[in-house]
């Protein structure tokens, strides 16, 4: 089916802004890398039971761990230190010389790709190729604790870089282009899951660049701009607070406000909070399925919020005549979490449309 001419246009002026702060493009090259030995958590939060979906869903394998082949890459992406991207890759010996369907997984704020092990392991038992990157100044990416919160600061300074959400979503668009060329995967099933930042990495990335088929963003799809006009922008705001303080300040403000927050998200991820936030670009996703994981508590992506976004995109998948491709699920009484029950109906919705 035909895309809409809007949707087009809408993903072109994205890409437009992705491009307009980089230098040059860079041709793509991979280059091997070595397992990380200590990983960087910039919150001193180790790995833990959250990303795992449970031994139910893991396949029983005879010495699984000698059936696994870990690829440890760098993926240049374009100049400079953050343009080269660390990738983890899981996947079977056994498949080595099949086309198999892929997932990529993208971490939460201050995390790391080795925070996503227990899941690349478990989501590669079952055949697919799963894959998990550094985002922009997490990981391999960071040199200390405080690098994602500098490089925030930072853009809201110089407006030189856009390190919340944009130019990691340049990073998956470059992914993609790397995974298609792969003789191990099906270029047409690719999907891709985030938790958090990772779920609007995941969102992003899917509005943006069609490669991604299968699309489920976990407590990370939200509307910034509904946050703005009703007064609930203060939790999110405080996920990443010191740089709320130093645009506060330069603006000559005695607290954030509403017109902080705005300028602000202007400034280092131009456009979310106006023609990219989740009302245009959420139905710009369809025909893709599309699941979308929430909490029905979580006061960083109010569910009030996502009223307007949902209803346009039912809208998109009923004209495209694909209304079961579309879904968000809101579990109650969840905060800003995910649960084993998230991490099932993620894994259920891979298998439904990557391994038909």
């Amino acid at each position: 089916m035909e895309e809409a001419s809007d949707c087009r246009d809408l993903r072109s002026h994205f890409l437009q802004v992705l491009r307009g702060r980089r230098a040059s493009e860079v041709p793509l090259r991979v280059e091997l890398a070595k397992p990380v030995a200590n990983p960087l958590y910039q919150d001193n939060t180790p790995p833990s039971a959250e990303v795992s979906l449970g031994s139910s869903q893991k396949a029983v394998i005879e010495n699984f761990e000698h059936s696994l082949k870990e690829e440890n890459l760098h993926l240049i992406t374009e100049e400079g230190e953050q343009g080269r991207l660390p990738l983890l890759i899981f996947s079977l010996k056994e498949n080595t010389h099949q086309r198999s369907p892929a997932v990529v997984f993208l971490h939460s704020t201050n995390k790391c790709k080795e925070f996503l092990r227990p899941l690349l392991k478990e989501y590669a038992s079952r055949g697919y190729i799963a894959i998990a990157i550094d985002s922009r100044f997490h990981g391999e990416r960071a040199s200390n604790p405080n690098t994602y919160r500098d490089a925030l600061i930072s853009a809201w300074k110089t407006g030189e870089t856009m390190p919340f959400i944009y130019d990691t979503v340049w990073d998956l668009i470059k992914l993609a282009d790397y995974l298609i060329q792969r003789e191990d995967i099906d270029p047409s099933r690719i999907g891709i899951t985030g938790i958090s930042l990772g779920g609007m990495h995941a969102w992003f990335a899917a509005f943006v660049d069609t490669r991604y088929a299968v699309v489920v963003p976990m407590i990370g799809v939200q509307g910034f701009r509904w946050a703005i006009e009703n007064n609930k922008w203060r939790p999110r705001v405080d996920s990443i607070r010191p740089m709320f303080e130093v645009a506060r300040d330069d603006l000559g403000k005695s607290a954030i406000d509403k017109e902080v927050v705005e300028k602000v998200w202007e400034k280092i991820a131009p456009g979310l909070a106006s023609k990219f936030d989740s009302p245009s670009s959420i139905p710009a996703i369809a025909p893709r399925p599309l699941l979308i994981l929430n909490g029905a508590e979580d006061p960083r992506c109010p569910i009030e919020g996502l009223e307007v976004p949902k209803s346009y995109a039912q809208l998109a998948y009923g004209e495209s005549h694909c209304l079961d491709n579309f879904k968000m699920i809101v579990e109650p009484g969840i905060r800003h979490q995910t649960t084993p029950s998230m991490m099932k109906e993620a894994s259920d919705w891979f298998d439904r449309f990557l391994k038909a």
